[in-house]
């Protein structure tokens, strides 16, 4: 399948696995910076038009978390991290900061192509529901599906695409009860189903934003082994 062509930043601390990533993206149309740690790396985020960041966690000099943190201090721009921590909290911690998705080293290239193309279809603001224009209304929540605007009580929110993705797509299925499966799969791509803990970490972000008390939501509520449900009369 080709790519549309854009830029991307690898980063690791080994060369090998930096060169591996490189080739396999290149022949595929991308244009490839490469960096050993996160110092060089922000150093080229900061210089040139990032399209996506792939990095590592554990690096020299700057390690990958407090990398993910300084550039989402300046982009929206995704962020796949590559990391021999398999743990939920590392996981966890860096979509926290920021991160868009986690790959556990070792990984195949159709893992990572596949995780490379759902990241930069989230990041172009293209709304999963069916319709892709006029509004959707759900209480003090309006969503403008052309301009990927949404209010809150005639409050703009600040979301990230995927943000708006989940939110457009739990306002298009108000009422109903979601499985986490269907949720990821709808929103992140057919590449995913097991990840509950991004569901978690987007879940809480979108509480922050839209619930009055994101601890007693009104709104996205937990269904318990099942999944999510968005309710607005």
């Amino acid at each position: 399948m080709a790519f549309p062509k854009k830029t991307v930043l690898v980063v690791d601390d080994e060369l090998s696995l930096r060169d591996f990533v490189r080739r396999n993206l290149e022949i595929r149309g991308f244009q490839v910076l490469t960096a050993a740690n996160g110092l060089e790396a922000l150093a080229l985020f900061n210089t040139h038009q990032i399209d996506l960041a792939i990095l590592d966690l554990m690096m020299p000099h700057m390690n990958g978390l407090e990398t993910i943190r300084r550039m989402r201090q300046s982009s929206l721009a995704p962020i796949i991290v590559l990391s021999a921590l398999g743990e939920e909290s590392d996981k966890v911690q860096a979509l926290n900061l920021g991160a868009d998705d986690y790959l556990t080293k070792p990984f195949g290239v159709g893992e990572l192509l596949a995780r490379v193309r759902a990241v930069l279809r989230r990041s172009q603001w293209i709304a999963p529901s069916a319709m892709t224009t006029g509004r959707l209304v759900c209480g003090d929540l309006v969503a403008d599906l052309e301009r990927h605007r949404v209010t809150l009580a005639g409050c703009p929110l600040e979301l990230t695409p995927t943000e708006f993705d989940l939110l457009v797509y739990f306002m298009d299925q108000n009422g109903k009860v979601l499985p986490h499966r269907a949720i990821l799969q709808h929103v992140w791509g057919p590449e995913y189903g097991q990840e509950t803990e991004y569901l978690r970490v987007y879940i809480g972000r979108l509480r922050q934003k839209i619930e009055s008390d994101p601890a007693k939501p009104r709104y996205l509520l937990t269904e318990r082994g099942i999944g999510y449900c968005f309710f607005a009369s």
